[in-house]
């Protein structure tokens, strides 16, 4: 088709416009991340922190759009809005990450650490092999954080493996392994989504939920389970996960940033929580919450009912190899702590 020399020549000033609006409005992104995290807690304060630092880093190209509170559902559920394209992040519990590859459980074997040096001796042993075993499932994990110790908040006390046996314990929906090696330890589990643990708890589907003492402070489980086990059962890990897809949005030369101010806000999460352990128990002691202590016979009863699931974790549960290099690491931490001292 001829056109008239008018007519080409306005084409091809639209189409030199367009071409140059082309790049910049390609830069421009909203990361929609999602998470558990109260709002309006500390914990939400420092994600909100962090994305101030990756809208300054893009010039406000890219954008945050925080979804707390779970109000876009439990863990799961956000892991699967990701690979829908529906939700691009998520500050992701255990639970979500057990959802992309079971990988993570290498860092948080029952009873496997006597201090938070030796948990992190093995996390940064592991990161980066974690990082890149995430990233072929399609997630980039921007950094690794713990929320501190779970202990055992029931509604009445646990001291041994036993008491704990009597009660129907919380455990993660989805997680059919994890619920089947419960079972054959001897516990109850009861496999829901953690957004119901408050109502779960009030209208005694269960009775015992692991978790941290800044997440029952925070979440207030406590008041319905105003028992806790003083035992360091774990710790509970999480992360600032991105899909790959969301990931792709971030141009090249941004990433290192990002990966920066994600990584001061999980090194700024753990420190507040591990510095708030002692201060968050008192907290919930002042309101009702009895602290239940165990003697080194009932320690030595955990361990063993820990340790005696191992050969099963191994390879089953866990990738054997992520899991021998986790005692690897630890074993290692050990040896050099009681050599220093």
């Amino acid at each position: 088709m001829n056109l008239p020399t008018r007519a080409r020549t306005i084409l091809l000033i639209a189409l030199v416009v367009l071409a140059a609006g082309a790049p910049a409005e390609a830069q421009r992104a909203m990361i929609k991340m999602a998470t558990l995290v109260p709002q309006g807690s500390s914990w939400h304060t420092t994600l909100q922190e962090m994305a101030a630092k990756w809208q300054d880093a893009s010039g406000g190209k890219i954008k945050v759009r925080l979804y707390p509170g779970g109000v876009a559902g439990d863990d799961g559920d956000v892991v699967r809005k990701m690979r829908l394209g529906t939700l691009d992040a998520g500050v992701l519990a255990i639970g979500g990450f057990t959802d992309i590859d079971r990988s993570i459980y290498g860092l948080c074997l029952p009873m496997m650490y006597d201090s938070y040096a030796e948990l992190d001796a093995v996390t940064e042993k592991l990161e980066p092999e974690l990082q890149r075993i995430y990233a072929e499932k399609g997630f980039v994990v921007l950094a690794l954080t713990d929320a501190g110790w779970v202990h055992f908040f029931s509604t009445s006390p646990v001291r041994t493996p036993d008491d704990l046996r009597k009660l129907k314990m919380f455990s993660w929906a989805g997680d059919d392994q994890g619920i089947e090696l419960y079972k054959a330890a001897g516990f109850k589990p009861v496999p829901l989504p953690s957004t119901e643990i408050s109502t779960a708890l009030q209208t005694g589907l269960v009775n015992a939920v692991p978790t941290t003492s800044r997440a029952a402070v925070l979440l207030q489980w406590y008041r319905h389970a105003p028992y806790m086990t003083n035992l360091r059962w774990a710790p509970l890990m999480g992360g600032v996960v991105l899909s790959k897809a969301a990931w792709n949005k971030v141009p090249e030369d941004l990433r290192p940033a990002f990966r920066a101010a994600a990584r001061e806000a999980a090194e700024k999460l753990s420190a507040s929580t591990r510095a708030g352990e002692a201060d968050d128990v008192a907290a919930m002691e002042a309101h009702g919450l009895t602290v239940v202590e165990v003697d080194p016979a009932a320690l030595a009863q955990w361990r063993s009912a820990a340790e005696a699931v191992y050969p099963t974790l191994r390879g089953s549960f866990v990738p054997a190899e992520i899991f021998d290099q986790a005692m690897r690491a630890r074993d290692a931490a050990r040896t050099e702590a009681k050599s220093s001292r």
